[in-house]
């Protein structure tokens, strides 16, 4: 089988960013014979700081993911904070994601899982992945046709995630899809002032590390500047280097 990939900014900056990201997956899919998702968020409901940037709000961001599905046709996969988002966001995109904060949710994940679409629940950096059983249940119960799970780390101590690769073992047991969050593992969260920050140059070894536990997704939060990105720029990966590290994982 091969891997799920999933691959896009942190958040909706402009139609710009969008379009450059989008081509250059594009172009890998068609080099290395894959099939990366897009993903990015129009709304970033959980940021450090009230003043962090959140994102152009759902209406003019699902209309700019719609028009990525249209002009380049790929699969599109964004967030939902909210179970009244569940809805509209179902008829724009192919996944929708759960927050690893809200992956216990019923609410969201029964709206999620009534959409028909893909539901990929992250879990929650304070459960095991034996735990996420109980939110599958929720979301098989409500109607859903296929259900995700995403590894991003547990919190142990301040600012620091700590990954257990056991946790993609664990939850191969219960979905036969399980997605490593490559970038997402190497924050820092909050230990950047007010905002989160990250160290991106161990993404390339959390992928290869996810790949000897049986890994069978991967996601990368991905920008061609993600020094001056508006999210998550410390821990997301440099465009350019996306697909020397999908190849990587695919040999």
């Amino acid at each position: 089988m091969q891997p799920v990939f999933i691959a896009g900014p942190c958040v909706i900056e402009s139609q710009g960013l969008l379009d450059e990201v989008a081509a250059c997956l594009t172009g890998i899919n068609k080099r290395l014979g894959v099939d990366v998702i897009f993903k990015s968020s129009f709304d970033k409901a959980n940021r450090t700081s009230i003043h962090s940037y959140r994102g152009p709000g759902i209406d003019k961001g699902l209309q700019m993911l719609a028009d990525i599905k249209s002009k380049y046709g790929l699969r599109v996969l964004t967030d939902i904070h909210e179970s009244w988002q569940a809805e509209p966001v179902g008829k724009v995109v192919d996944v929708i994601q759960i927050p690893a904060f809200l992956c216990r949710q019923t609410d969201l994940l029964v709206a999620a899982a009534r959409t028909g679409c893909v539901v990929n629940i992250k879990k929650a950096q304070f459960l095991s992945g034996r735990d996420m059983l109980y939110p599958v249940e929720k979301a098989r119960e409500a109607g859903a046709k296929e259900v995700w799970l995403t590894e991003r780390g547990n919190m142990y101590g301040y600012n620091n995630l700590v990954v257990d690769f056991r946790n993609i073992a664990d939850m191969l047991d219960i979905v036969p899809t399980v997605v490593m969050d490559c970038t997402h593992s190497v924050q820092r969260p909050g230990a950047g002032g007010g905002k989160t920050s990250g160290d991106r140059r161990f993404v390339p070894s959390m992928a290869l590390a996810a790949k000897a536990f049986g890994a069978t997704g991967y996601f990368f939060e991905v920008h061609p500047d993600p020094d001056n990105a508006l999210s998550d720029g410390p821990n997301m990966l440099r465009l350019e280097d996306l697909e020397g590290v999908i190849g990587s994982i695919c040999e």
